[in-house]
């Protein structure tokens, strides 16, 4: 596959992976749509692949992992980090 290829490939994932984190509920809009933009693209492949998973969830329960409230699968716990450490480091709650 050519470098150009698959930059065009990276970049449509990107794309389908910031649409699919404005969720709706606002409160995990504010928490996901940013980090989707500016870190998602720099994460490992593992990193990737459990963000999308996380996508995956109900909005509730991804707010519960994000709260603290309740223990993320050990497939997440790693992204779950990552997203809670962006969102300190950005002022967000």
């Amino acid at each position: 596959m050519s470098a150009e290829r698959s930059d065009s490939r990276d970049e449509h994932e990107c794309h389908r992976v910031l649409w699919r984190s404005r969720r709706g509920m606002l409160e995990l809009d504010l928490l996901l749509v940013e980090f989707a933009r500016e870190r998602y693209p720099q994460l490992p492949a593992s990193q990737r692949e459990a963000y999308r998973q996380l996508l995956d969830a109900e909005d509730a329960l991804i707010w519960e992992w994000l709260q603290r409230r309740v223990t993320p699968p050990s497939t997440l716990t790693s992204v779950v980090a990552s997203i809670i450490a962006f969102n300190a480091e950005n002022g967000s709650k």
